[in-house]
């Protein structure tokens, strides 16, 4: 493996001295880039199958009257603990420090707390049962993509990174439609969140146990004690070679680059949450389980297009900011498609634009966000904040899209809320300069 490869030693315990490169010196090989796609295929099946399929389902069997609602305030509640156990559990990984890593031990324990959120989850009997715990699921999923992410950043070289964004997102759709087709053939709710359970565990364990941390940056690096280290400079006076402060533009782009992925992220979920709703409520579908699967099937298909095909493109031109604007103006015409024309021939246009505008901004989403990192130091509790933008959507998107369902008594309103959003995400990653 790159980099450091040694465990960490137990603090306190006597040891050389170790440096640390804010760059791996060598490519990830390709088993380790193949165990971490298998591992980001379990997580995305256990976290989207759920919203997509088996919660909404669930809701409607025990509370029909109030489904949209109750599923809405769940997800707010999972999108509120997002907010704060993000970077919390970020910042805690970055100052873990035991033989088994750092990384590992968030990665092995989100694992675990996750499979034991979905399959308390699929024995619940009441909404408030079913949101307490998917709650637990969801944190589990928090704690584990800490982890995930924050290996991209200490292991994996630049010229790697628009693969491995592939490798995070490019599972995203095919985890779904292999989780819809797998589960949409039986009706068992226990049966459904248990399979999901094991699948999370059986898909991740092999990057756990393969790979090893690298080594923390020594905390002499980022901070010298008081009396040792060069003489500071004199007031007013930064030498050449100083690092740039956090603040300024590194920390500005940081906050662009967010809000895009918190906008583009956003008008996807706006889109897709309510989807199965949509093809009852709206299309009048006779099979709507299988309607979905159809529908996120077309969806998949040009997903994968744009983000393998876009992931190549972008690592042979250098250029990132023109997929996100192509991203944009995709989801944008898909939403507008959606309100304007509600039929099943267009919903199947909407999903393959929808999949290629997603796919497109997914093939350069990684190498943007790594790009803009202000501190090595701090690099899980920063990939924490922006996976906010990337998971909370996801958790309050429903809140939302259910208030504009409710306000407008249908889902037109919807899908043109989303075509906005959409485009101001990509008016937000126009303004990061130092990224072509």
């Amino acid at each position: 493996m790159p980099g450091d490869t040694r465990p960490y030693v137990v603090p306190g315990r006597p040891t050389g001295p170790r440096t640390t490169s804010p760059q791996p010196p060598a490519p990830v090989p390709r088993s380790w880039l193949v165990r971490f796609t298998l591992a980001w295929l379990g997580l995305w099946m256990a976290y989207l199958v759920p919203s997509q399929l088996t919660l909404p389902d669930q809701l409607d069997r025990l509370d029909h009257s109030g489904r949209i609602g109750d599923y809405a305030v769940i997800n707010a509640v999972a999108g509120v603990a997002a907010l704060v156990t993000l970077p919390l559990f970020g910042a805690l990984c970055d100052r873990t420090r035991i033989r088994f890593g750092r990384r590992r031990t968030w990665m092995a324990a989100g694992l675990g707390v996750f499979a034991a959120g979905l399959a308390a989850t699929g024995a619940q009997t009441t909404a408030t049962g079913v949101g307490a715990a998917w709650l637990v699921a969801t944190l589990g999923f928090n704690m584990a993509t800490v982890g995930f992410t924050a290996a991209v950043a200490d292991q994996v070289p630049e010229a790697q990174r628009g693969k491995v964004s592939t490798a995070i997102y490019g599972p995203q759709a095919v985890g779904l439609v292999l989780g819809l087709a797998a589960l949409s053939s039986f009706r068992d709710t226990p049966l459904r969140y248990a399979a999901l359970a094991i699948g999370v565990v059986a898909f991740g364990w092999p990057f756990v146990r393969r790979t090893r941390d690298t080594a923390p940056p020594a905390p002499d690096a980022a901070a010298p004690c008081a009396g040792t280290g060069p003489p500071r400079p004199a007031a007013g006076r930064r030498p050449a070679s100083a690092p740039r402060p956090y603040g300024t533009r590194r920390t500005n782009e940081f906050a662009w680059a967010f809000g895009s992925r918190l906008l583009i992220n956003l008008a996807n979920v706006l889109t897709n949450s309510y989807l199965l709703f949509f093809i009852k409520d709206g299309l009048k579908a006779a099979d709507p389980d299988r309607a979905l699967l159809a529908l996120t099937s077309v969806y998949l298909a040009f997903t994968l297009l744009a983000t393998y095909g876009g992931s190549a493109l972008s690592d042979r031109t250098g250029r990132r900011r023109v997929f996100v604007a192509g991203a944009a103006a995709a989801q944008a015409t898909a939403c507008l498609v959606l309100a304007l024309v509600p039929a099943f021939g267009a919903a199947f246009l909407a999903a393959a634009l929808l999949g290629a505008g997603y796919g497109a901004y997914m093939a350069v989403d990684q190498v943007v966000i790594m790009q803009v990192l202000p501190e090595e130091r701090d690099r899980a509790k920063d990939l924490g904040i922006m996976n906010i933008g990337a998971f909370v959507p996801s958790s309050l998107g429903p809140l939302a899209a259910g208030a504009l369902i409710s306000a407008s008594g249908g889902y037109r309103l919807l899908f043109v809320v989303a075509a906005v959003v959409s485009v101001l995400g990509a008016a937000a990653v126009s303004r990061i300069t130092s990224v072509r």
